[in-house]
C-alpha cells in the first residue's frame, strides 16, 4: 500500500498491477474480510477499492504466489491476473505449495501506511 492509497503489485521496481486509487486518501488501510472480500478502506472506514469477492462467511487468506499472482484462497475467488507462466512450481496439492510455516494475521488486523513497503520472496 503506498502512502497515497494505492495498493500496487511490483516486479522489482517496475508496477505490473495496481487498484488505481493513488490520491483519493492518505493512510488507507487493507482488509480481508470473512466474507472473502479483499478492500482498500479510507481512515474514515469508507471502502475506496474491493475485489468485489464477497459472499457466505468463510476463512479466507490473501497470497502472493511464486509466480507474482495475487490469489484469494478459501474458494478461488479472485486474482490479480499476474501470472507468468511456469516457475518450477510443481503441480502439487494447495498445501505443498504454499506452507503455512509463516504467520497468517487475523482479519480483524490493520496495516497503516507508513511508507513504501516492499515484500520480498526467496527463490
Amino acid at each position: 500500500m503506498q502512502e497515497d492509497c494505492n495498493l500496487v503489485l511490483y516486479n522489482v521496481d517496475k508496477p505490473i498491477w495496481a487498484t488505481n486509487t493513488g490520491g483519493l486518501s492518505s493512510d488507507c488501510h487493507l482488509s480481508m474480510q470473512t466474507d472473502g472480500n479483499l478492500v482498500v478502506y479510507s481512515p474514515q472506514n469508507k471502502a475506496i477499492w474491493a475485489s468485489n469477492t464477497d459472499g457466505e462467511n468463510g476463512h479466507f487468506v490473501c497470497i502472493l504466489q511464486k509466480d507474482r499472482n495475487v490469489v484469494i484462497y478459501g474458494t478461488d475467488r479472485w486474482a490479480t491476473g499476474t501470472y507468468t507462466g511456469a516457475v518450477g512450481i510443481p503441480e502439487s496439492p494447495a498445501s505443498e505449495k504454499y506452507p503455512t510455516s509463516g504467520k497468517i494475521t487475523p482479519t480483524s488486523e490493520k496495516y497503516p501506511t507508513t511508507g513504501k513497503i516492499k515484500l520480498v520472496t526467496s527463490k
